[in-house]
């Protein structure tokens, strides 16, 4: 079997913006000071959408660790709503994803690296690997829906890609 390499990029809101939000406390987040003057707000960060019917609620998920090269077989979607997850036990971590639409091919497949401080928000829709921990098991605040209907949709990768330790 061929397994093609999948090059590793770094989390930024512009490449990551056709696959969904970056939630992170930037200068470029609409922000500003409440409480007094002793907390600043990084307001309105994400869309959640819960999609019809549905409604928002907010899991921890604990990863186990990922051991780089990592074999990418298959991905996810979830057709009913965002999902959103943001860490919380200060590691990176990786997130591959592919556009929402057809089934995901490896040409269509992105590799982001994400800081400790950063966490995404995958649009409805969008294919996207299951968490992708690093070095430790690492626990993440998530927000997604609940709700009627099915909201995963899984799909194998024929052939696999396979992501390397960064350069």
């Amino acid at each position: 079997m061929t397994f093609n390499n999948l090059p590793i990029a770094p989390l930024t809101p512009d490449a990551f913006a056709p696959y969904g939000d970056v939630i992170e406390v930037s200068g470029q987040a609409r922000h500003f000071t409440i409480n007094d003057g002793n907390t600043e707000r990084y307001h309105d960060l994400a869309h959640i959408d819960p999609g019809p019917n549905g409604k928002a609620i907010v899991s921890i998920f604990r990863g186990l660790p990922r051991q780089l090269p990592f074999t990418v077989s298959m991905m996810e979607r979830h057709p009913q709503g965002s999902q959103a997850f943001m860490p919380l036990s200060g590691h990176p971590y990786l997130v591959v994803v592919a556009p929402a639409g057809a089934a995901p091919t490896l040409d269509s497949l992105r590799v982001f690296l994400c800081q400790s401080t950063q966490g995404v928000n995958y649009r409805t829709g969008v294919w996207h690997h299951p968490l992708l921990a690093l070095d430790q098991a690492s626990d993440f605040l998530v927000i997604d829906r609940s709700g009627p209907g099915e909201n995963c949709d899984v799909v194998n990768l024929s052939p696999p890609g396979i992501i390397n330790a960064a350069d």
